[in-house]
């Protein structure tokens, strides 16, 4: 038998080594932004590109929710969605390409062609009363300031609210029973559905979080007919501020892959919401993602965008902030060049290229190629 020498063996393993890494370069500069403007415009939102390779964004616009750009970063034009529409995806649903959004200020879910026009939502009322009723009623303490310098608040109570009058409000709790609590100064009753992003799964379910809510996960049929509700902050799943999910069709059956954010980890479970494991953990909170090939990408809002492989290992790192970043204020007179400030939005391009969105009052996209 021919032994192949020791040396050629090295060689052989140290390309197969090299072919697995993953690089990317910054694209300077990439978006123009709309006429007349310096910037793209107030940004809390999410980016996603379409089989032509136009890049959509979302902006804090009444009336242009989205703002569409070429596969050069040229402006196209507005599309007259909300202006609270906060996470989104672009799916295709037969032979044709939809947005998919969840629209933060409204509590709904919307469908809509590449040109704005909506052809289906999901409203408020189709959620479970159980989710999209469940507040908490607090207090304010006159002249008392948390550590943060806002308002001091005592809680009164959590639960579904059955009925509110100029006097009281009633909540039921988890056992069966009621409290009714009295409207006295700053007593507010705050919560329910705060929907941040969705996603379509291979059979065509709607999957929609409430992320800034209690972070359950909520299942629609194709026309929009509510299915289950999986996830939030109770045992096994322990969700705290699951910001987006997304359909991780990488794997067979297809996966639902959380960005837990509170908890600075990202996971999967299975379309049914049975838990499967933790993918990472101390994150620089997990925000958004987006999936090519077998490699994931992640918008991480305090200061980081890492790619990870279909094994759960970071391979890459774009942008990293050495400080710990997660404000909207950063102008852009102090913006660094290809350092992020609050990744909050992301996505491949069709060529494996990574594109992200900040949070950011004057909004900011930053494009790295791959090398």
């Amino acid at each position: 038998m021919r032994r192949t020498p020791l040396s050629l063996l090295l060689t052989l393993a140290m390309l197969g080594t090299a072919a697995a890494e993953v690089a990317y370069e910054l694209v300077p500069n990439f978006i123009s932004p709309p006429p007349g403007r310096q910037t793209i415009g107030d940004g809390h939102g999410e980016i996603a590109v379409d089989s032509a390779g136009n890049i959509y964004v979302s902006v804090q616009e009444v009336d242009a929710g989205i703002q569409v750009y070429n596969h050069e970063g040229k402006f196209l034009k507005a599309l007259k969605l909300p202006g609270s529409l906060h996470g989104f995806v672009v799916r295709k649903d037969g032979n044709e390409e939809f947005i998919f959004a969840a629209v933060l200020g409204e509590a709904k879910v919307i469908k809509a062609k590449l040109d704005g026009e909506i052809v289906m939502t999901i409203p408020t009322s189709a959620f479970p009363a159980a989710q999209r009723d469940y507040v908490t009623v607090t207090q304010a303490l006159p002249g008392e300031k948390d550590g943060k310098g806002r308002p001091k608040t005592k809680p009164l109570g959590t639960g579904v609210k059955k009925s509110e009058t100029a006097t009281e409000i009633v909540l039921g709790l988890a056992d069966g029973s009621e409290k009714v609590i009295k409207k006295e100064k700053g007593v507010n009753a705050s919560g329910g559905l705060r929907l941040t992003n969705c996603d379509v799964a291979p059979n065509g379910d709607i999957y929609v979080v409430d992320g800034y809510g209690r972070s359950h996960i909520f299942v629609f049929d194709r026309a929009g007919n509510f299915k289950k509700v999986f996830g939030g902050p109770e045992e096994p799943y322990k969700f705290a501020n699951t910001h987006k999910i997304f359909i991780d069709r990488r794997f067979e059956p297809a996966r639902v892959f959380c960005c837990d954010r509170g908890n600075k980890r990202i996971l999967h479970t299975d379309l049914d919401g049975n838990l499967l494991g933790v993918i990472a953990t101390d994150l620089r909170n997990p925000s958004s993602a987006s999936f090519h090939g077998d490699l994931v990408c992640i918008a991480e809002i305090a200061g980081r965008v890492s790619v990870w492989d279909k094994a759960g290992k970071m391979v890459a790192e774009c942008g990293t902030n050495p400080q710990t970043t997660n404000t909207p204020g950063i102008p852009p007179e102090k913006w660094e060049s290809g350092i992020v400030t609050s990744p909050h939005g992301i996505t491949f391009d069709n060529d494996g290229n990574i594109l992200e969105t900040e949070w950011n009052k004057w909004g900011r996209v930053l494009k790295w190629k791959r090398k």
